[in-house]
């Protein structure tokens, strides 16, 4: 098992990436905190861990609020005794997000709260428990969009994950010597609930398919795995790094004709 004796916390864990995420560190050994704001489908995750032989917890977090992303690490340092891993997976992409003249700006603020403030305080809170253990793993989803311009505007959601890119590059600067690894985990276009609600046409959804050199999203399970190797011991030497998981398509991305 590649997460044997690990606890590892995973924010936005009751859906997508997440959820997959979930699933699999339990499965590879770790003992795991679901943290997220919808209850019902969180809990759910964690008692689908449960009955499958692994260890999980569900707190409820909202990432944006600096009370609730303390009590998260709280949690997983009061329930499973340590925390070695966290996995800053919460976000949204939100449906009236589009360019800078007709995004509103309450939807900005409330992309960069969740999104980017959310990561923050996450490190802010994770990484003391993170010492108090010795050293870990910070997992921070990007996603391709903080490399390159999105062809369906979608302005504040990509600014927030270029803003975490640029922080887990200094992140992992700082706390390099303390053996605490960061990384930030860059998706392509995935088959999830989150990107299907915004790319809602198939007009939408065949513009960005377009992109992409395999020719169809990626699934949650597989930036899991990629998560698992960030998460585990085989990436010591492994931080700073924008780990794209992307179907080829920042190598190849092209105006469609």
């Amino acid at each position: 098992m590649r997460l044997q004796d690990k606890v590892a916390l995973i924010t936005g864990a009751s859906s997508g990436i997440g959820r997959e995420t979930a699933l699999l560190f339990a499965a590879e050994g770790a003992a795991v905190v679901v943290a997220d704001v919808n209850d019902k489908d969180g809990e759910k995750t964690a008692a689908d861990v449960t009955a499958a032989g692994g260890k999980a917890v569900y707190v409820h977090a909202d990432v944006s609020k600096a009370s609730d992303s303390e009590n998260m690490v709280r949690v997983a340092e009061d329930t499973f005794g340590k925390l070695n891993i966290l996995f800053n997976n919460a976000g949204i992409m939100h449906s009236a997000d589009d360019n800078a003249i007709t995004t509103e700006e309450n939807i900005w603020d409330l992309t960069m709260a969740i999104n980017l403030k959310g990561v923050f305080l996450g490190c802010k809170y994770g990484i003391p428990a993170l010492r108090r253990a010795g050293g870990g793993s910070i997992i921070n989803t990007a996603s391709f969009v903080a490399l390159l311009g999105a062809a369906t505007p979608q302005l504040a959601y990509t600014a927030s994950k270029g803003g975490v890119l640029s922080m887990t590059r200094e992140l992992a600067v700082i706390h390099a010597r303390e053996n605490i690894r960061v990384n930030a985990l860059c998706p392509g276009p995935l088959r999830t609930e989150l990107l299907m609600s915004f790319l809602n046409t198939e007009e939408k959804k065949q513009r960005r398919l377009v992109h992409v050199p395999m020719g169809r999203f990626g699934e949650a399970k597989e930036i899991a795995y990629a998560a698992l190797y960030l998460a585990s011991d085989e990436s010591s030497f492994v931080t700073g790094t924008e780990f794209l998981v992307d179907g080829g398509i920042t190598a190849a991305y092209v105006t469609p004709e």
